[in-house]
């Protein structure tokens, strides 16, 4: 994406949110699924860094902090609106930034060029260039760390009537379901030497991913 692209879609973020960010964990907890169980996968040691790319309120960061104490974490999203939101809720606990998910350069505005574990939570749904903000977590993995990844599936096997109304939802929020994930996790496998564990949840609601790089 473009710096003018960047801008557009921070723009776009910005309006969805502004009044949003206030009410969006209490309302997305009713149908963003999977996200504690990704947490649960992280198995993050004492001093293992990790970042949550598209960060949003800071929900997930919170939880992966009182879930795994000993972890640094780092938050990134394109919303100024969300980041606001993040800070009030994080304080000091969480380092962030604001910046594109597909083209950040996180020494900059981290200090570092890897992380033991990446976070990916219903982000690439709302990415326009969602397979090179993909590409982009996958290289930040450090030897022997992970990337994981949970977003709404293909909804194929939902009862017509409710997969119509989800995807209608959601659009309202930009959000499209990315049916091809599981063979776009497998590319950026391919690309970065990384392991792929997949799996979706019933009805094909969600998807969750844990790509991993082996120890250097």
């Amino acid at each position: 994406m473009s710096e003018a692209g960047t801008a557009s879609q921070a723009a776009l973020m910005d309006g969805i949110y502004r009044g949003q960010r206030h009410i969006y964990d209490l309302t997305r907890k009713y149908y963003l699924f999977g996200r504690d169980g990704l947490i649960e996968q992280l198995a993050a040691s004492d001093g293992a860094t990790v970042i949550e790319i598209a960060c949003g309120t800071g929900r997930n960061l919170g939880a992966i902090k009182r879930r795994w104490p000993g972890t640094a974490v780092h938050g990134l999203d394109i919303s100024a609106e969300m980041l606001k939101s993040a800070r009030t809720a994080l304080g000091t606990g969480a380092r962030l930034a604001q910046g594109d998910a597909c083209r950040f350069d996180a020494p900059a505005l981290f200090g570092r060029d890897c992380f033991d574990r990446v976070v990916l939570s219903y982000a690439l749904s709302m990415i326009p260039d969602w397979e090179r903000a993909l590409h982009q977590a996958a290289r930040l993995v450090a030897p022997g760390g992970s990337l994981h990844v949970v977003d709404f599936g293909s909804l194929e096997a939902m009862p017509a009537p409710l997969a119509r109304g989800l995807r209608g939802w959601l659009a309202r929020f930009h959000v499209s379901p990315r049916a091809d994930l599981h063979e776009a996790l497998l590319r950026a496998c391919t690309i970065n030497a990384l392991d792929c564990e997949f799996e979706t949840a019933r009805w094909d609601y969600f998807q969750r991913a844990t790509l991993r790089r082996p120890p250097g």
